[in-house]
C-alpha cells in the first residue's frame, strides 16, 4: 500500500503515519520565542522614544526637521516591529495577505518620511541664504503631500497585486519527504518583488540625497544620520534577497523577519538615538541659538 502525500511510512514500514507540519510554531520553535521577545522589546523602545519626542516636541531638536514627520516615522517603525507577529504561527490565507501588504506599506511610509526629511534638510539650508526663494517651500504641507504621494504608489501596487494574484497558504509535500511545509505562496512573484523594488527605489533616492547633503554646515545635520540609516537599510535588504532565495520553508520566513527587524532597528538607531541623547543628556545644546550658530559656521 502506498501512503498518501500527507502520510509517511513508519520505521517498520507496516502502516502510514501523518507527516509533521513544519512552520514557525510558538510551541515548538525556540527561534519564535526569541523573535517575539526582540520584536516586543524594539516596539516598546520605539514607543518610549515616541513618548519622549511628544513630551519634548517644543524643543529645538524635535522641531528642527518637522516633528510631525518624526512622529509618523516612529509610529510606522513601531508597527513594522509588530507586523513581525503576522509571520509567526500557522499560516492561513488572511495572514499571508496581511503580512506582505502591511510590511510593504509600513516600510514605504517609513522610507517616504525619511525621504521627506532629507529634502527638508536641503531646503532648510538653501532657505537661510538672503533673498532665497526656497523659504516658501518650508512647511509641513508639502512634506506631508510627498509622504502621501510616495506611500500611495505602494498602496496601488499592493491593490493590483491582491486583485490579480493575492498570496495564499499552501502545503508543500515535496520539499521534505518526512514533513509537510505550511507556507505562504506569494501568488504573484512579480507583485512581491514590485513591492520590494519600489521600497528599494525610495531608499536609494533617500540615501543619495542624504549623502550629497551630509556636508552641509549645521550643528545637527540630520542628513548624516539619514545616510547611515539608509546605508544599513539598503545593505540589509540587498543581503536578504540571495539568502531568501536560497532557503525554503520556515527558514525563508525567518530570513524575511530578520531583515524587517534589522532594517527597522537600523533606521531607529541611526536617526533617533542621537536626538534622544541630546534631549535627555545634553539639554544645554538643545536650543535654537545653538543650532543657528552651527548652521552659520
Amino acid at each position: 500500500m502506498k501512503c498518501s502525500v500527507f502520510d509517511w511510512p513508519n520505521e517498520k514500514k507496516d502502516r502510514c503515519v501523518p507527516k509533521l507540519m513544519e512552520f514557525l510554531s510558538y510551541t515548538d520553535d525556540t527561534i519564535v520565542l526569541v523573535i517575539s521577545l526582540v520584536s516586543t522589546i524594539l516596539s516598546f523602545l520605539t514607543f518610549l522614544i515616541l513618548i519622549t519626542f511628544i513630551l519634548h516636541q517644543d524643543t529645538a531638536i524635535v522641531k528642527a526637521n518637522n516633528r510631525n514627520l518624526s512622529f509618523l516615522l516612529l509610529v510606522s517603525i513601531m508597527l513594522s516591529f509588530l507586523c513581525v507577529f503576522l509571520f509567526l504561527g500557522h499560516p492561513v490565507d488572511l495572514t499571508c495577505i496581511l503580512r506582505q501588504v502591511s510590511f510593504g506599506i509600513l516600510f514605504s511610509v517609513a522610507v517616504s518620511c525619511v525621504l521627506a526629511k532629507t529634502v527638508i534638510v536641503c531646503i532648510a539650508f538653501r532657505a537661510t541664504r538672503p533673498g532665497s526663494s526656497w523659504k516658501r517651500w518650508i512647511g509641513s504641507k508639502w512634506s506631508n503631500s510627498l509622504v502621501l504621494f510616495c506611500s500611495s504608489i505602494q498602496v496601488i501596487i499592493c491593490l493590483v497585486w491582491l486583485a490579480l494574484a493575492p498570496p495564499f497558504s499552501e502545503l508543500d509535500t515535496h520539499f521534505n519527504q518526512g514533513k509537510i511545509v505550511v507556507q505562504c505562496n506569494e501568488g504573484s512573484v512579480i507583485g512581491f518583488y514590485s513591492v520590494l523594488g519600489y521600497m528599494g527605489v525610495l531608499a536609494i533616492i533617500s540615501f543619495i540625497m542624504a549623502f550629497l547633503a551630509r556636508t552641509l554646515p549645521d550643528s545637527f545635520n540630520e542628513a548624516k544620520y539619514i545616510t547611515f540609516s539608509m546605508l544599513v537599510f539598503c545593505s540589509v535588504w540587498i543581503a536578504m534577497i540571495p539568502a531568501y532565495l536560497s532557503t525554503r520553508g520556515k527558514y525563508m520566513v525567518a530570513v524575511e523577519i530578520f531583515a524587517i527587524l534589522t532594517s527597522s532597528a537600523g533606521v531607529l538607531g541611526c536617526i533617533f538615538f542621537p536626538k534622544c541623547y541630546i534631549i535627555l543628556w545634553r539639554p544645554e545644546i538643545n536650543t535654537r541659538s545653538h543650532l543657528l550658530e552651527g548652521r552659520h559656521k
